[in-house]
């Protein structure tokens, strides 16, 4: 029972220490915690919050679904040396800044929806596959001497070493590059404004200095992207299950 209530007891302390320190910052710039419901509310009534934001969820989530693709097909190459050093270009990639990309992304695919999407799958691939070729560059070599001893062939051992065998490395990777959708979300949504979203809708109302308003759109982000991680978190659990097993025994 004492255990127990030192696990909510320490969660509560830090959540007054953060109330106080935003009641200090609302002294100088940040809303007081009072205005962002109002601000949440007002944003759902006048704003259609619940819509933009399906309209974010349904971009990020076809962003990841490519980037995914990509990142994983091109780190499973690299079992091959020929591609091992273009995969390692593209991972160097992520040093870019966006900024320069726009015009050519835009002569490419032009605008609208096919520009966000461009644009955020480039983002988080160039960082994807970087974990990705970390994940299967871990083969040991006792791995492929037992895949050896088994006679397996290079697509058997692929599969069952590197696919079957890291997929829990692989959602770790999901989870940590997902969120990279959601932060480009205010860029690419502003490029594209026509479509909305909530990125747009935080765009404007920075324009009109509506701080309040902001930090609601802001918080239910964060929401969102709580969720997504707790979702893919649990996916990981269901397909890796042997993972789980392995924490509890510690």
């Amino acid at each position: 029972m004492k255990t127990a209530g030192k696990n909510y007891l320490i969660p509560a302390l830090w959540i007054v220490g953060f109330c106080l320190l935003w009641s200090l910052g609302s002294a100088y710039s940040l809303p007081s915690l009072g205005e962002i419901p109002g601000a949440w509310m007002t944003l759902l009534r006048d704003e259609g919050l619940i819509y933009e934001l399906w309209v974010s969820i349904r971009l990020n989530l076809e962003a990841i679904a490519l980037s995914m693709i990509l990142s994983v097909g091109f780190a499973y190459l690299t079992v091959k040396h020929i591609f091992r050093t273009p995969v390692a270009v593209i991972s160097k990639f992520r040093f870019f800044g966006m900024a320069g990309f726009v015009i050519i992304f835009t002569r490419i695919f032009g605008g609208g929806h096919a520009l966000k999407v461009a644009l955020l799958v480039f983002g988080m691939s160039t960082f994807f596959v970087t974990s990705m070729v970390d994940v299967v560059s871990s083969l040991t070599k006792e791995e492929q001497d037992l895949t050896r001893s088994l006679r397996m062939g290079s697509g058997r051992a692929m599969w069952e070493v590197i696919v079957r065998g890291r997929l829990d490395l692989t959602f770790d990777a999901l989870r940590q590059n997902a969120a990279i959708g959601w932060m480009m979300l205010t860029m690419v949504e502003g490029l594209v404004k026509f479509e909305g979203g909530i990125g747009v809708i935080m765009l404007n109302e920075s324009k009109y200095r509506n701080l309040a308003a902001v930090f609601a759109a802001q918080l239910t982000v964060l929401t969102v992207g709580i969720a997504q991680d707790l979702f893919l978190g649990w996916l990981k659990n269901r397909c890796c299950p042997h993972t789980r097993l392995a924490l509890e025994s510690k």
